[in-house]
């Protein structure tokens, strides 16, 4: 078995998503701009994602993603499966004999119980301990209020009676 581009992405994200989300819905295109993965494909990602509850979306502004379930309750393995079928990679390869395929099953299991040994959690533990920084939440755009009209301040006479004043003197 090997890891999937998908697969790599996703658990990325979520590590991404699982340090930033205490202050509040993690929006994609700030993981998209963090992690350099383009936004579409992590669109498609974390619809998978949502679909088998690992993610949660909220919607309107300040919306985005947050875990569906705590990280310590969220494996690799989790994560791996719902993007990638992982029986897809084996069988994709060219298999000489039934013998092999069934070692690359076999290896395949064993890689899956290994991957639902380290959950998400644990990941996120090592990032922080290696200094992972995280920011406080970003700055979004409002909408700026309406500049205050002032009015305009002139040295020119306002009427034609100042006008003709201002040749008298």
């Amino acid at each position: 078995m090997r890891m999937s581009t998908k697969g790599r992405f996703a658990v990325n994200a979520l590590i991404d998503l699982a340090l930033r989300e205490a202050a509040g819905p993690v929006a994609l295109a700030t993981i998209s701009a963090r992690q350099q993965v383009s936004l579409s494909y992590l669109e498609q990602l974390f619809s998978r994602l949502r679909r088998d509850g690992i993610v949660e979306s909220t919607r309107g502004p300040g919306g985005g993603y947050t875990l569906g379930r705590p990280p310590a309750q969220i494996t690799v393995a989790d994560i791996v499966t719902a993007v990638d079928d992982p029986l897809e990679n084996v069988e994709g390869e060219n298999v000489a004999d039934g013998l092999s395929q069934a070692l690359w099953l076999r290896l395949n299991a064993t890689m899956l119980q290994h991957m639902a040994t380290i959950t998400l959690e644990s990941l996120v533990d090592e990032q922080k301990a290696q200094g992972a920084t995280v920011e406080a939440k970003p700055v979004r755009r409002a909408i700026a209020p309406q500049p205050v009209a002032r009015p305009p301040r002139t040295t020119a006479p306002n009427s034609v009676f100042a006008f003709g004043r201002s040749f008298a003197r």
